[in-house]
């Protein structure tokens, strides 16, 4: 799917094989789940190989500041965007599996919460025959 296609279909309200012109989400707890455990690994991948460079970058970049390079305050500033960006990354992971996690579980939560409901009404019936 092109990126204006999903714009327009986004500025429509549907999605792709809705029918008429009301958006409709289903969403399985298996698929939360995925895509919760994945989050979760790529944090853990980020946060152990995401900051191998940082140490040496830093290290070359006071070298360079040392040595009258105007390169050295560059590479630094290279070195701080990079922690920056890293960081935000992996909040970024950490909210999604956090939040896939909290709403899988509200959701079994709520669904065991209406079939409670279900059951006392058939119980209701039972009495009403």
């Amino acid at each position: 799917m092109a990126w204006d296609e999903w714009e327009k279909i986004k500025a429509e309200g549907t999605r792709p094989g809705a029918s008429g012109g009301a958006a409709d989400l289903v969403v399985h707890d298996d698929d939360l789940g995925a895509v919760g455990h994945e989050a979760y690994l790529l944090y853990g991948r980020l946060s152990r190989d995401g900051d191998h460079a940082r140490p040496s970058t830093f290290n070359a970049s006071l070298a360079l500041t040392n040595g009258n390079f105007n390169s050295g305050s560059e590479l630094l500033k290279v070195h701080d965007r990079w922690n920056t960006q890293l960081r935000t990354l992996l909040d970024a992971c950490a909210r999604i599996s956090n939040h896939l996690d909290y709403s899988k579980a509200a959701h079994a939560k709520d669904d065991v919460q209406i079939s409670g409901d279900l059951l006392a009404v058939s119980k209701l019936n039972e009495y009403l025959k």
